[in-house]
């Protein structure tokens, strides 16, 4: 007698997680914005672990050491600015293929990629290598903190190939509609991390103490495992892509569609990721405990985006795919729906930031000065944090449309031309201090929101060709 056959979310979230290949272009909205957003979420709370995990066991050191890490970061995240710009391409145009039911397409569109992606880490390899204490001093960091971080910042900058092929293969994943592929990738690779940390941080046996370099090589070995990984599941795995050896030579015209599409997507996220770098600049002028407490404010802010970040990647994917299957209507219906699940989401974490700062920050330091800071910088940004959650969403779905410059324009008016002067006008013209920074941050982003719901509803993003 045959078993029953099993129905319901929970068999079908079952059924993503073994593999299996699922069609998003069909079926209920809801069920599949979840079946995406579920794997892509855990994803993103998997990247923000990196950061975490470095700060608190680095946290331990003291704040120099704790600065080290957050000016580090500051810098590397020029190479997480391609990293996601790549990734946001190369899953624009795999969606695009797969809800055309373009397998082969798709594939090609990832060997190109990856290809592209050995080009570009070579150049950071090389500067970040041979001069991180003069780029640490560029961002304005004390020179305690420069001593304490220029091996974790060349460390990171000669491995970045490994940061961007993880972010370029799990863009390729995303785009496919085989999210727990990526989530794989990154587990595997946090796992490592985590268990490196504090082996070669603090020492131990044989092992000698690293100090904030340990925690560099862990990440950096860590993600190369994942990687490692990724490759492996590309072309040997059951996924949607398979790659084979044979296709690994340029195809031009391939080639410069997807440079074309990613040059302003690159752009798009340099000038976010760089308003951020001469945020960094401004608190550093207020000292070495403004600096630790920013960086540990800023690991916990990533740990609560990240997740909604992933929500605006499964609104990505669904845009890609049902753009490709002829189906603008969809596209549009799940971007909705999407932005109000991430509302409800962010504006439950800017309630806990609002009532429990300070315990967030003592997990990190327990220095006064420090969690001062901290506490400051949580309590400010959360103010936007249900403006923001359209915001990410909309971005995303402009971006899985293939419409990377509208974002662009969007983050360089919000950014560069109100965030950044506000930001110096309320701290040194008015005198706010580093809570006038905070300020400008929340105000910054909301006006992102806005911007990006009134253009959405435009619709031209629907017309875009990939």
């Amino acid at each position: 007698m045959p078993e029953p056959e099993q129905d319901g979310l929970w068999a079908e979230l079952v059924a993503v997680v073994r593999g299996e290949m699922r069609d998003y272009t069909r079926g209920s909205m809801a069920r599949n914005i979840v079946l995406l957003a579920i794997p892509m979420v855990l994803e993103m709370l998997m990247q923000s672990v990196f950061e975490l995990a470095d700060a608190y066991f680095v946290g331990q050191l003291g704040p120099a050491a704790l600065g080290a890490v957050g000016a580090g970061a500051s810098l590397i995240i020029i190479v997480f600015a391609i990293g996601f710009g790549l990734a946001m391409s190369v899953t624009a145009m795999v969606a695009r293929r797969i809800g055309e039911g373009n397998s082969e397409g798709a594939s090609q569109v990832a060997m190109q990629s990856i290809i592209a992606v050995v080009a570009v880490s070579i150049p950071f390899a090389v500067l970040g290598a041979l001069y991180a204490p003069e780029l640490l001093r560029l961002i304005q960091a004390p020179e305690s903190v420069v001593a304490a971080g220029a091996d974790y910042t060349a460390i990171l900058f000669g491995t970045n190939i490994v940061i961007l092929l993880l972010f370029l293969i799990n863009g390729i994943f995303r785009g496919a509609g085989d999210a727990m592929l990526a989530l794989k990738a990154l587990a595997l690779a946090n796992m490592l991390n985590i268990a490196l940390d504090p082996l070669l941080i603090f020492g131990w046996g044989p092992v000698p103490a690293m100090g904030v370099t340990g925690a560099a090589i862990a990440t950096s070995v860590g993600r190369g495992i994942g990687v490692t990984f990724q490759l492996y599941l590309l072309f040997g795995g059951s996924g949607r892509i398979r790659l084979h050896m044979r296709r690994m030579r340029v195809l031009w015209q391939l080639m410069r569609r997807f440079i074309s599409l990613s040059a302003p997507a690159m752009l798009q996220m340099f000038i976010g990721t760089a308003s951020w770098m001469l945020v960094f600049a401004f608190v550093g002028v207020f000292g070495e405990a403004a600096t630790a407490g920013y960086t540990v404010a800023v690991r916990v802010v990533v740990f609560a985006l990240l997740p909604a970040w992933g929500m605006g990647n499964a609104a990505a994917t669904m845009v890609g795919q049902n753009l490709g299957a002829q189906q603008p209507a969809q596209a549009e219906r799940a971007v909705w729906v999407t932005s109000f699940a991430n509302m409800v989401f962010l504006g439950s974490v800017a309630l806990v930031m609002l009532f429990y700062s300070e315990p967030l920050v003592l997990v990190f330091s327990s220095d006064p000065a420090v969690v001062a800071v901290g506490a400051s910088c949580l309590r400010i940004v959360a103010y936007s944090y249900p403006l923001l959650a359209f915001g990410m969403v909309i971005t995303q779905a402009f971006n899985g449309a293939g419409d990377m410059w509208t974002p662009t324009w969007i983050n360089l008016i919000c950014s560069w031309l109100f965030q950044l002067p506000l930001a110096w006008a309320l701290a040194f013209a008015a005198d706010w201090g580093v809570d006038g920074v905070f300020a400008a941050i929340t105000a910054g982003q909301a006006m992102l929101a806005g911007a990006g719901v009134l253009i959405f509803r435009r619709g031209t993003w629907k017309s875009k060709v990939v």
